[in-house]
């Protein structure tokens, strides 16, 4: 990949930070949600400034559009690192019923030290964080049974925090979607622009789609072949393989020249949906 860099890091969000920060004090635990398709780049490296000792339960969404080979690397690998890593789908539910019980076991100990002294029953509170748009709304919404939280498929609609209560004696602090200021290398910028954790609005969408399809022929070309119709070049760059998509599709503007914007635009939308398959664009 060329070394052209993405960085997306508005105010709200280091605003955003300052509160977790301060509301640390107030959780025994935190819920990182990160997108199953990159559990490396949707993970924030502040959040380990932030949570320190603090116990952590990992949850990759979207695990339904992730290659489940993938994901049970994932899994393993993040429990090497000791960390307890649940999959779901918080869009359909699926995986979802399985947090109340691995709170608890998370929180194990902190329990029995309160039953000890009498404390039978006391909430078990947690912060719910992640990257923009990695699903944490969808994700209290169903363990609420309820629109508790504002969800949408663009980053930065939560700017607030607000607790969120669920049976059981669990409450969750719902808190905005952060970045960080500076990403450790262009694949992570990529990998956020391609899952939609950063605003389409400040990106070269055709960039970003031209990288996508230099990722998928290295990962998945069989998923380029299926969907568009064409065996990728290996030696071409991304820009001659975006084209030669858009032709497949029949995007031309006038003078025959294709419309490659369109047809960017029309890759992120099905990436993102799921159509191009189930793929995972980083191993662990």
């Amino acid at each position: 990949m060329a070394n052209e860099t993405i960085n997306w890091y508005p105010g709200h969000m280091k605003k955003a930070t300052r509160m977790m920060e301060d509301s640390l004090c107030l959780v025994d635990a935190v819920v990182e949600l990160r997108d199953a398709r990159i559990p490396n780049s949707s993970r924030n490296p502040d959040v380990e400034r932030i949570v320190g000792s603090k116990p952590r339960l990992i949850v990759l969404n979207r695990a339904d559009q992730a290659d489940a080979a993938a994901t049970v690397l994932w899994k393993k690998a993040l429990t090497g690192e000791g960390a307890l890593a649940l999959e779901m789908d918080c869009k359909s539910g699926r995986g979802v019923n399985a947090f109340p019980s691995a709170a608890r076991a998370l929180l194990k100990e902190k329990i029995e030290r309160a039953e000890a002294k009498g404390q039978v029953g006391k909430a078990l509170r947690f912060m719910v964080l992640g990257v923009p748009n990695v699903g944490k709304s969808s994700f209290i919404n169903r363990l609420a049974g309820r629109k508790a939280a504002e969800t949408s498929d663009r980053p930065g609609v939560t700017r607030g925090k607000q607790w969120i209560t669920l049976n059981g004696g669990i409450l969750l602090l719902d808190t905005p979607g952060i970045l960080w200021p500076k990403f450790d290398s262009p694949e992570v910028g990529y990998s956020l622009a391609w899952t939609g954790a950063i605003n389409d609005n400040i990106l070269d969408i055709e960039l970003v789609a031209c990288r996508l399809l230099e990722r998928l022929r290295e990962l998945y070309p069989g998923a380029i072949e299926a969907r568009y119709k064409f065996s990728p070049d290996p030696e071409a760059p991304g820009y001659e393989l975006l084209e030669a998509a858009a032709r497949k599709r029949g995007f031309l503007i006038s003078g025959g020249e294709v419309n490659t914007e369109r047809m960017a635009h029309v890759l992120l939308d099905e990436f993102r949906e799921g159509r191009l398959g189930r793929m995972t664009l980083e191993r662990p």
